[in-house]
């Protein structure tokens, strides 16, 4: 019997995409989308005004009421997602983060903070998963927490990907509020839902791998949009209430981006020490009540959680467990400039090839070309966050008003502000290896609050008396609601877009296996020219109690070793790199090894 992912994806009615999407394609045709819209808002500045007016009439009526609005946001996001059911289902995991952020959420959806070592855990050995001291997840829990409450409330860990997001957004108008009158805080968190619960280039998709992955992005977000909304209110008016938030969003981030978080941290310290400080400083009094015992009665308690949280998961209260994965398989620097560690003993040659192969070549090219490295996280940056939709404003306020453009960054004020508040976290996001959109997500309030300070000024452009500018500030939803038609009607196929690309084969594999009445376990075996970007060696939290375990290949006798423990499982092996993918019955005990 073979069992391949093409014949299982028959037996389920889905199609297998094979081609991953040309992001450049995809990019290049939402631009060309724009200039067409852009010259349209050029020669037809006055075209259906009367409409857009009744339009932003409503809108500004409903974003008065500030918590309306925030609601509003919210809701949007998340029923905007869920209307995509259908065109983009639930996601499977791909990359080797989503998995062990799985593995976080199904451990705390148990009850638990981490897991017993397995007795056979070198079968099972993996990336980005602590074996010893404790089986677990190497990354902090926020991410984990999120996925867990998805799995216990909603039956899915996806649903607590999608709530996030929704929260996310909501956060974000609240963050726009602080620095933004209501109507353009309200615009600006409208943006934010299509570029960040919908749409946002990366990888193997073009919707936003926030709301469409486990790898995460959202909680970060929040947390970051917390911090920089509270940080005005409390220049404005020293409260209790901002100050705690300010404290739930620093904990949020020392929870899911530290390093990151650290960064912005630092620049609010620096911003606020600057004000404490001050001539327009409140009284002592003030600053102690409301901002600095609000900000410990939140922190203390966090630090003493994660000291807990490390402490069960590596004997050590200080002993970070992503450390403990790099000490244990990780000789590559995290930073260029450093140099490369001893090199580890591996149990497994695909591990030992992936830090050596992929991660190692990350590292030498960034040693080697650092610019192109940091051009090409700068292209990745504005592509996901903004994209050719959302810098169409930014360039044409630059090219309509340069003077006043640099003026607005350069005078004292928000947007001023605003830059001095990112140039520390950008940095920091700039000197690591390797760069993912969502490493930058702590700063994401700010750059959507700098994308609408900027098209506030377009709105009011004129050209010889014609309203070009507010008319082109109009394009952008209307441009938006196209991108969301050619996503989900089909249309692009006809523009020559791949469909995006759903997984290597695990996810069908896997899904095929579950429907089995037994339990299952799979031997994976891979062949020389294995790609380490794709494992198929996952498991949940509790191995033994799993439907379906996933081991190494090991070779004959260790492999019987496992499968006497397994006695009671029917065993298959995998050659996982045939294509496509077979399931095969594992050869009976004392035939001729695999």
């Amino acid at each position: 019997m073979v069992v391949s992912s093409n014949s299982v994806l028959q037996m389920l009615g889905t199609p297998l995409h094979n081609n991953m999407i040309d992001a450049h394609l995809v990019v290049v045709i939402e631009a060309f989308l724009v200039i067409v819209g852009a010259a349209a808002a050029w020669v037809f500045p006055s075209a259906g005004a009367n409409w857009f007016r009744r339009v932003e009439k409503g809108c500004g009526n409903h974003a008065r009421s500030r918590g309306l609005a925030i609601l509003v946001v919210g809701f949007l996001a998340l029923a905007a997602r869920a209307a995509l059911l259908p065109v983009e289902p639930i996601p499977q995991p791909r990359v080797h983060d989503e998995f062990s952020y799985l593995l976080a959420g199904d451990t705390f959806a148990h009850g638990r903070l981490t897991n017993p070592t397995h007795p056979m855990w070198v079968h099972f050995d993996t990336f980005y998963a602590l074996q010893k001291p404790t089986y677990m997840s190497i990354f902090y829990p926020a991410q984990g927490l999120v996925l867990a409450a998805g799995q216990v409330v909603a039956g899915h860990p996806f649903w607590g990907v999608w709530f996030s997001v929704g929260v996310m957004c909501a956060t974000l108008c609240w963050m726009l509020q602080g620095w933004l009158p209501a109507g353009w805080a309200f615009f600006g968190g409208l943006l934010a839902v299509f570029r960040l619960a919908l749409f946002g280039y990366w990888g193997t998709s073009y919707f936003s791998y926030w709301d469409n992955s486990y790898w995460g992005g959202a909680v970060a977000a929040t947390g970051g949009a917390l911090v920089l909304g509270a940080l005005p209110r409390l220049r404005r008016s020293p409260r209790v209430g901002p100050s705690i938030l300010l404290g739930l969003g620093l904990a949020i981030l020392a929870n899911s981006r530290p390093y990151e978080g650290f960064f912005l941290g630092l620049s609010v310290t620096i911003v606020g020490a600057v004000w404490l400080l001050g001539k327009k400083r409140p009284p002592i009094v003030v600053i102690l009540k409301r901002i600095v015992a609000p900000l410990l009665l939140v922190l203390v308690p966090t630090i003493c959680a994660m000291g807990y949280y490390f402490w069960r998961v590596t004997g050590n209260p200080i002993r970070i467990p992503y450390l403990v994965n790099v000490q244990t398989y990780d000789p590559v620097p995290y930073f260029p400039w450093q140099s490369m560690r001893p090199i580890p003993e591996y149990h497994h040659q695909v591990i030992k090839d992936f830090y050596l192969g992929w991660t190692l070549d990350g590292y030498n090219t960034a040693r080697e070309h650092p610019f192109k490295s940091i051009g090409n996280a700068t292209l990745r940056l504005a592509t996901f966050f903004l994209g050719p939709l959302l810098l169409m404003p930014v360039a044409a306020l630059l090219l309509a008003h340069p003077r006043k453009f640099l003026s607005g960054l350069t005078k004292p004020g928000k947007a001023r502000l605003l830059l001095v508040l990112c140039i520390v976290p950008l940095l920091g996001t700039a000197m690591p290896v390797f760069f993912n959109p969502h490493y930058a997500a702590p700063l994401t309030g700010a750059f959507y609050a700098l994308i609408v300070m900027a098209i506030r000024h377009l709105w009011l452009w004129q050209w010889h008396s014609r309203p070009i500018g507010r008319q082109l500030v109009r394009a952008v939803p209307v441009l938006a609601v196209a991108i969301l038609v050619l996503h989900t009607s089909g249309l692009g196929r006809y523009l020559g877009i791949p469909a995006p690309s759903r997984d290597f084969g695990r996810a069908e594999i896997l899904t095929h296996l579950q429907g089995g009445r037994e339990g299952q376990l799979v031997v994976v075996q891979y062949a020389p020219t294995h790609d380490g970007l794709n494992e198929w060696v996952f498991n949940e939290a509790d191995i033994d109690d799993a439907k379906v375990v996933w081991a190494r290949d090991m070779g004959a006798s260790a492999n019987e070793e496992l499968i006497r423990y397994f006695k009671d499982r029917r065993v298959w092996l995998l050659e996982a790199d045939d294509s496509p993918p077979k399931l095969l019955p594992y050869p009976p005990i004392g035939a001729a090894g695999p």
